[in-house]
Order: structure tokens, then C-alpha cells, then sequence
């Protein structure tokens, strides 16, 4: 049986979890750390209590196990098993462990109670070279985390930076095995069918130039994602192209939306209540639609022409590139997010700039606007990155 720990239930996950249940050839169980994003609670980054509005439960065997949540509930880092973990998986014919990640306590917990079992343990983690560069301290955080990683038997690997990364820290090709970094390509795309149908309006209403180049964010507004960036290179773009009318679509919240508001002709927001007709101004316009859940994140991907990631190396992957993709929204991205190489600088490399080079940004922007990638070779490319690839991937290991 495959045991897969994991801190809660993620949107993202769940569809592995439900396609491997539908096999049914892999035995195996969701252990989960914690019910947050079931009910409503604060998140520091938006700065607003959420929860997610789709089904994350229905379809696959799983348990919420008791554990200790630490002082700070709303950070995972902290989460400890209590005693017992490894020998409940021996008695319930675990064979395999799965953890996803190294940043919480508990995994830490869990491969020490597995190896002691005789339980061997895959892994399947985020992190990059870039997000883990140079200096004494990161020498001495690879010292550490290898104590972890000279435990586990195989490495699920993301993508190429990822892969690389388990490379560099002398860990053998052969332990390592593909299983992409993906979303349900085809429930967003058939949202974003379904959304196309309604462009016009869901423009109007958040009061997009019917005429203009929309360019989407999505994510906190915190300085890892790097919003600011966006908001100087498309002023730039705008007095370079006068005639072209642009605007930014803004998805989200959080610390540097006063100063991304500050910086822009914002024609619609709606925790202000503001709404303003922007055919009667000049230069880039703005709208601010809050935070979209995930029925409602396919109209975004639908009103836009273009999603832009700046983020710098903490982000790590960048998942808001697959879901664009996989709506047919093509994406500009910095060489920092650890998608880049396989996302984009494989299909259209004048889409990704290094990251912080406003003006390489520019030129990016610039160039998705004359030449946007089509939805079908978006939605074609994106097919790499399926979650049916990190099913059969996972199912074939575990019968090898």
C-alpha cells in the first residue's frame, strides 16, 4: 500500500489523488495534517480569510490525522506527528511513503518512522537551484536537508530545475523519476471554454477597454511575486506604443496593493467600489477584482490576452502558468520561476527575461502583444504537464 502524507488538501493535488483512485491498481491512502482550505481561515499573504469553493474531499481514500499544530496555526512548518505514525503504516501494510516536500516538521518525522519500519520513502519537492543559491548558510541548510535526502529511495521530479537541483547535491539519475508539476488541464479548459463565451462582458464588467491588451496577474501582492515590476514595464510599453491602449488585470491582494494602486489609472476596484469609464482616459488603466476562487479564476484567464509572472527565485514553480495555459492564455515569465524552462523558454523564449530587467520585461511584453501564441498551441504545449503523466508515473513506480 502507498501511505501519501501531505499538509492538507490542496487543489492542485487532489486530482492526482482522484486519478489514481480511478486506476485502481495502486492501493494507497491520503493522510492529511490539517483541514485548512476546507473552512475559512487567514491567509498573511492575501490578508483575508479564505477557503477554496471546489470539491477537495469526494473520490479517493483519505484521513485527516490527529496532529500538533504548533502556536501559529496558519503555518505549516511546525506541524509534528504524534507517536505511533510509523507502526499504524506497518500494521495497515504500508509499503511506500510519499511525502511532498521537506519544509514541515512532521515529513522529517515521517521518514525517520518509515526507514525504522522497513517503509521506503519517495519524495516529491519543489525546490531549484535558483531558490537555493550560494553563501555559508545555504551550504549549511544542504548540509541538513541531506540527512532527509540520503532516506529517500526515488525523487518524483517536477520539472528540469528541479531535477537538476537532486543533480547537483550528488544524487543518481536513476533514483529520480518524471512526474510534472500540473493542474486538471482539462477542467480549466473547459472553463475557459465556457468563459470565452462570456469575454465581452466579463471586460465590461470589470471595466477592461473593449479595445485594449490586458495583461493578468495573479497571486499575492507580496515582493517575491514582484507585481511592481509589472505595473513599470507596462507604463514604459504604454510610451512606447501611445496608440495601443494596455491594461492590467489584478487577481488578488495583500501588502503592496496601496502602492500598485498608487501607480496606476485604476478604473475598477472592487474593495473600493470603485468603477470608472476608461474610454475617457489615456495611458495604461488598471482593475483590481480581489481574489477569484477556484470557479471563478476562469473568467480571468478568458477576459485577459496575456498572464505575466515576474516573481523572483522563491517561486519555486509558478502554477498560475499552468492553469493559463492549459485556458489557452499565453505567458510572459522571469528566468527566475521554476517553470520557465519547461513552460515557456521551450515554446517562445522572447517570453521569458531575467528576472528584475524592467527593461527586458518590456521587451517581452512587447512581444506577446505582437505576436500572442494561439489557445490551441497553448493548450497543446501544456499537455506535457497533465496530471494523467504524474498518474501513470506514479503508478508505474509503484509496480516496479
Amino acid at each position: 500500500m502507498l501511505a501519501i502524507l501531505t499538509t492538507h488538501p490542496i487543489q492542485y493535488q487532489v486530482p492526482i489523488w482522484r486519478g489514481l483512485a480511478a486506476r485502481g491498481d495502486v492501493p494507497f491512502k491520503v493522510y492529511y495534517l490539517s483541514d485548512q482550505g476546507l473552512r475559512a481561515r487567514f491567509d498573511p499573504g492575501f490578508g483575508r480569510a479564505l477557503a477554496w469553493d471546489i470539491d477537495l474531499l469526494s473520490g479517493y481514500p483519505h484521513e485527516f490525522i490527529d496532529a500538533h499544530t504548533g502556536q501559529h496555526q496558519d503555518r505549516f512548518t511546525w506541524l509534528r506527528l504524534k507517536p505511533g505514525f510509523g507502526a499504524r503504516l506497518r500494521a495497515e501494510g504500508v509499503t511506500v511513503l510519499w511525502i511532498n516536500g521537506w519544509q514541515v516538521l512532521a515529513y522529517w518525522q515521517a521518514v525517520r518512522e518509515a526507514r525504522r519500519h522497513g517503509i521506503a520513502v519517495w519524495l516529491r519537492g519543489e525546490s531549484n537551484l535558483r531558490s537555493n543559491r550560494g553563501g555559508l548558510k545555504q551550504s549549511l541548510k544542504w548540509l541538513l536537508l541531506r540527512r532527509l535526502l540520503d532516506r529517500v529511495d526515488r525523487f518524483l521530479t517536477i520539472g528540469s530545475a528541479n531535477r537538476a537541483f537532486y543533480l547537483r547535491l550528488g544524487y543518481r539519475a536513476d533514483r529520480m523519476h518524471s512526474a510534472p508539476y500540473c493542474v486538471d488541464n482539462a477542467r480549466f479548459a473547459a472553463q475557459a471554454a465556457v468563459a470565452r463565451s462570456k469575454r465581452a462582458d466579463l471586460r465590461a464588467g470589470w471595466s477592461i477597454p473593449a479595445d485594449a491588451f490586458c495583461f493578468l496577474s495573479v497571486g499575492k501582492f507580496i515582493p517575491k511575486k514582484r507585481p511592481l515590476d509589472l505595473l513599470e514595464a507596462v507604463r514604459r510599453l504604454q510610451r512606447q506604443r501611445p496608440s495601443r491602449r494596455l491594461h492590467i488585470l489584478w487577481i488578488g491582494s495583500g501588502e503592496l496593493g496601496p502602492l500598485l494602486r498608487e501607480g496606476s489609472t485604476v478604473v475598477f476596484d472592487r474593495d473600493a467600489g470603485l468603477r470608472l469609464d476608461a474610454a475617457k482616459l489615456t495611458g495604461p488603466t488598471a482593475s483590481f477584482a480581489g481574489f477569484l476562487n477556484q470557479s471563478e479564476i476562469a473568467g480571468a484567464y478568458a477576459a485577459a490576452d496575456a498572464l505575466v509572472l515576474p516573481s523572483d527565485a522563491k517561486e519555486t514553480w509558478g502554477l498560475v502558468v499552468n492553469e493559463a495555459m492549459a485556458s489557452g492564455l499565453p505567458c510572459v515569465v522571469s528566468d527566475a520561476c521554476g517553470c520557465a524552462e519547461d513552460l515557456v523558454q521551450s515554446l517562445r523564449p522572447d517570453l521569458c527575461y531575467p528576472v528584475g530587467d524592467i527593461d527586458a520585461l518590456v521587451a517581452a511584453l512587447a512581444a506577446v502583444l505582437a505576436d500572442p501564441p494561439g489557445a490551441d498551441q497553448m493548450q497543446r504545449h501544456i499537455e506535457a504537464f497533465d496530471v494523467a503523466r504524474t498518474i501513470a508515473a506514479v503508478a508505474a513506480l509503484y509496480h516496479e
